[in-house]
C-alpha cells in the first residue's frame, strides 16, 4: 500500500499528516505529527442508522499513552486506567467543532478515537487531535461537512503567537483554543488574565485566518488521497426527515395551544402545558398515522422550535417575557452552611447553584497523574449535577463528562485571580452544587464560588461573574440573547460563556449549532455580554463587597517556620516516628518541605504554639557554654550519658558528676534522674561532653559571696 505524507508550516513548526500506514481498517486514519508530537486519530462509522433514538450518536475518546511522555502509570496495575480530566476535556474540544458539521437526521454511529503516542511538551497534542480528527473524517467516507481546523493562540508580551510553545505559553496572558470551517468560527475555548473583549476578538480572528490555511491543506491531503486510493468517496446517507404530510398537520393542529405553552414564564409550569399539548396531539393522530408515533413526536417537537426561534427573531419576544439584552432576577446570600470554611447561594432566576469552600495544606493538593508537566494542582474547582436539579429521578454515579467540563470552565474563570501561595499558603478546593438549574450553571458557579471564596477569607484579586450568551440565527439575521435560559439554549443555534472582571475576560467557552458564526456576532455576543456581566457583579458586591479579612473559626489557622533542612530527618525521625507523637499529642497537621519549610496546621492556636516549641528543641542545635537541664538516659562506668534536647545526649564523664572524687556514677545518679549540665565542648566528630561539677562549684561560689555580703 502506497503512504501519503504531506506538510504544512503552523506557527514556524511543521505540521505533518500521514495516512497508509497505520489503522488501515479504520473508517479513516490519520497519524499526525507536530515536533516530536505524534497522535493516532482513526474514525469509524456503522453501516446502518441506529434505531429508535433521536440525537446523533457521535463518540470521541482521547487516550493518553503514559509511555509518550515516558512515565510509567501509577496504581497496582501500572497501566492506563480510566481518563484522566484532561482527557476528558480533550474529547470534549474534538467532539464540539465537528459535531454540528454532520448532516441533519445523520443516525449512523460514529467513533473517533484519538491516541496520544508521543508527547513533546512544546507541542500540545489536543489541537493537533482536533485536526487530525478533521482530516481523518475527510478521508473516509463517513458524510462529514468539513473539514475544519484549530490553532491555540497565545498573547507574549502584547503580541499574538499561534501554538505558543511550553517557555511562551508560561508567559503568556491568554490561552485560546479555535477551531472552524474556511468560512466560521465554529468553537472557542479560552483561559485569560483579564484580556479586554476587544483583544479577545482579535485573538479569535487571528487564530480564524491560520485555520483557513489548514482546511485548505486538509482539503488538498483528501484530493492526493483519493487519487492515491487511500481516500474513500463519501456515502449518501439515510437520513431520517419527517415526512411532510405529518409535519403540515402537527403543525395546523398544534400550533396556537403550543404557542401559549411556550409563553409561559415558569419552566415547570411551561413544560407540563408544552407536555399537555403534546400528549393530546400523539393521541390525536395515533388513528390518523398509524406506526408512525415517532414521526408525530419529531414533528411536534419540531414545531416548538420553530415557535420559539420565530418568537424570538420576528416578534422578539421571549419565553419569560424579558428583553434581549435583559438578565433574570438575581439573589445572591452568604454564609448559607454554618460550619464549612466559607458558603455561597447564587440564584438567577431558576438556576441555583450553592458553592462550598475547603481550606487545606499542601499535602491536599490534588496529585495529577497524566501527560501534563504540572504534578500537583492547589486550586481544585468541581462541579455536581443531581438530578433533581431539573426535577428527574436518576441513578447518581460519578462525575461525567459534563460536570467535568463545567469544574474546569469555572475553575479557569476563578484561577486567574487565586492568590498566590506565598500571600495564602491554603490548598483550596470550591465545590459548586446545581441544585436548580435552567440555564448556565456553570457560569452561575462562576458567581457562587467568587462569592463563597471572598466569605471565607480567601484574598482573590478581584471578584468574577459570569453569563451566557445565546443565538438565534435565520439566514442572515440573528439576535443575541443575553443570560440563556435552558429552552432558548435547546433551540437555540450557540451556548456562549463569559467570565471575567471589571478589567477583562478570564474565561470563555463557546458551542454552536450551525455551521458557524462571523466576527459581527462574536463582537455584539462580546458586549452584550460585558454589560450582563457588571450587572451580574454589581448585584454580589452587594451581597459580600470584599474578601473577609478573617477567616472562618472552623478554618485551620497555618503558622510557617524554617528549619535547617539537615534536621528534617530528626523531625521525622525513624520510619516517622517523631512526627508522628507530634501530631498525636498536639493534634495538629504538619507538612514539611525539602528546603525546610515546616507548615504547621491547626484550629487551635494552643496546639500548634506546643508543636511549634516541639520541634524547636528537636532542631535546636546545642551550643558551648549553653546550660541544660536533661534527663539521664544511660549509665557507663566512665560516666552518665544525658538528653539534652530530642535525639541529642551528651557524656558527663564520672569525673564532672560531683566536686568529690566519685567511685561509682549509680552513687551520684541513676537512669531517669534529671540534671543540670553545661556544655564544655563539642569534639569533630559531634559528641558532647558535660560538666555537672562546673555548675556545682559555681553554685557555692555564689552562696559563699552571699555569705560574705
Amino acid at each position: 500500500m502506497p503512504i501519503l505524507r504531506k506538510s504544512l508550516t503552523v506557527g514556524g513548526r511543521e505540521l505533518t499528516l500521514e495516512t497508509g500506514r497505520m489503522a488501515k481498517q479504520a473508517g479513516g486514519a490519520v497519524f499526525c505529527t507536530y515536533g516530536d508530537t505524534n497522535v493516532l486519530v482513526a474514525a469509524t462509522s456503522t453501516k446502518e442508522p441506529r434505531e429508535g433514538i433521536d440525537f446523533f450518536p457521535l463518540t470521541v475518546d482521547y487516550e493518553e499513552k503514559m509511555y509518550a511522555a515516558g512515565k510509567i502509570p501509577g496504581g497496582f496495575t501500572r497501566r492506563e486506567g480510566k481518563a484522566t480530566d484532561n482527557a476528558i476535556l480533550a474529547s470534549r474540544l474534538i467532539d464540539r467543532p465537528i459535531r454540528p458539521l454532520f448532516p441533519k437526521g445523520y443516525r449512523n454511529d460514529v467513533h473517533i478515537v484519538a491516541t496520544v503516542l508521543s508527547l513533546d511538551q512544546d507541542n500540545q497534542p489536543n489541537v493537533l487531535a482536533m485536526v487530525g480528527a478533521s482530516a481523518a473524517l475527510h478521508i473516509s467516507s463517513i458524510p462529514f461537512l468539513g473539514p475544519i481546523g484549530a490553532v491555540q493562540v497565545g498573547l507574549v508580551d502584547g503580541k499574538f503567537v499561534i501554538n505558543p510553545n511550553m517557555e511562551q505559553s508560561e508567559k503568556s496572558d491568554l490561552h485560546l483554543i479555535v477551531a472552524g470551517t474556511k468560512d466560521a468560527v465554529m468553537m472557542v475555548e479560552a483561559g485569560a488574565n483579564e484580556i479586554p473583549e476587544d483583544v479577545i476578538l482579535d485573538a479569535i480572528m487571528e487564530g480564524h485566518e491560520v485555520i483557513k490555511t489548514i482546511v485548505d491543506f486538509i482539503e488538498e491531503f483528501r484530493a492526493e488521497a483519493l487519487e492515491m486510493e487511500l481516500a474513500k468517496e463519501k456515502i449518501m446517507p439515510t437520513l431520517l426527515n419527517i415526512p411532510e404530510e405529518i409535519m403540515s398537520a402537527v403543525e395546523e393542529f398544534a400550533h396556537d395551544e403550543l404557542l401559549d405553552a411556550v409563553r409561559i414564564k415558569d419552566k415547570h409550569t411551561r413544560d407540563e402545558a408544552s407536555d399537555a399539548v403534546k400528549a393530546k396531539t400523539m393521541e390525536h393522530f395515533a388513528e390518523i398515522f398509524p406506526e408512525q408515533e415517532k414521526d408525530i413526536s419529531d414533528a411536534f417537537d419540531k414545531l416548538k422550535k420553530n415557535i420559539v426561534r420565530r418568537l424570538i427573531t420576528v416578534d422578539k419576544i421571549r419565553p419569560d417575557g424579558r428583553e434581549m439584552n435583559e438578565v433574570r432576577p438575581l439573589s445572591c446570600e452568604v454564609d448559607i452552611l454554618s460550619r464549612v470554611h466559607g458558603s455561597a447561594l447564587f440564584t438567577r432566576g431558576q438556576t441555583q447553584i450553592l458553592s462550598s469552600v475547603t481550606l487545606g495544606s499542601s499535602s491536599d493538593e490534588q496529585m495529577l497523574d497524566g501527560l501534563e508537566m504540572e504534578s500537583k494542582k492547589r486550586y481544585i474547582h468541581q462541579y455536581n449535577f443531581p438530578p433533581y436539579s431539573v426535577g428527574e429521578c436518576k441513578p447518581m454515579r460519578g462525575p461525567g463528562r459534563r460536570e467535568i467540563g463545567h469544574g474546569a470552565l469555572a475553575g479557569r474563570a476563578l484561577e486567574p485571580m487565586i492568590p498566590s501561595e506565598e500571600e495564602f499558603p491554603y490548598t483550596i478546593r470550591v465545590v459548586s452544587e446545581a441544585i436548580e438549574s435552567n440555564g448556565s450553571t456553570s457560569m452561575g458557579s462562576v458567581c457562587g464560588s467568587t462569592m463563597a471564596l471572598m466569605a471565607a477569607g480567601v484574598p482573590i484579586i478581584r471578584p468574577v461573574s459570569g453569563v451566557a450568551m445565546g443565538l438565534i440565527r435565520e439566514g442572515d439575521e440573528f439576535t443575541v440573547l443575553t443570560d440563556l435560559q435552558g429552552l432558548e439554549d435547546a433551540l437555540g443555534d450557540m451556548d456562549f460563556k463569559v467570565a471575567g472582571t471589571t478589567k477583562g475576560v478570564t474565561a470563555i467557552q463557546m458551542d454552536i449549532k450551525i455551521a458557524g458564526i462571523n466576527k459581527a456576532i462574536l463582537k455584539q455576543a462580546l458586549e452584550q455580554a460585558h454589560e450582563g456581566r457588571m450587572f451580574i457583579l454589581d448585584t454580589m458586591l452587594k451581597a459580600i463587597p470584599e474578601p473577609r479579612k478573617e477567616l472562618s473559626p472552623y478554618a485551620p489557622r497555618f503558622e510557617i517556620m524554617h528549619i535547617n533542612p539537615e534536621k528534617i530527618k530528626d523531625v521525622i525521625g525513624p520510619g516517622g516516628k517523631v512526627i508522628k507523637k507530634i501530631v498525636e499529642d498536639t493534634g495538629v497537621k504538619i507538612d514539611i518541605d525539602d528546603d525546610g519549610k515546616v507548615v504547621i496546621m491547626s484550629a487551635d492556636a494552643k496546639a500548634a504554639e506546643e508543636a511549634i516549641r516541639t520541634i524547636k528543641e528537636i532542631t535546636k542545635e546545642v551550643e558551648v557554654g549553653e546550660i541544660y537541664t536533661g534527663k539521664v538516659v544511660r549509665i557507663m562506668d566512665f560516666g552518665a550519658f544525658v538528653q539534652l534536647l530530642p535525639g541529642k545526649d551528651g557524656l558527663v564523664h564520672i569525673s564532672q558528676l560531683a566536686k568529690e572524687r566519685v567511685k561509682k556514677v549509680e552513687d551520684v545518679v541513676k537512669i531517669g534522674d534529671e540534671i543540670t549540665v553545661k556544655v564544655m565542648e563539642i569534639d569533630k566528630q559531634g559528641r558532647i561532653n558535660l560538666s555537672r561539677k562546673v555548675l556545682l562549684k559555681d553554685e557555692e561560689k555564689t552562696q559563699e559571696n552571699k555569705t560574705e555580703e
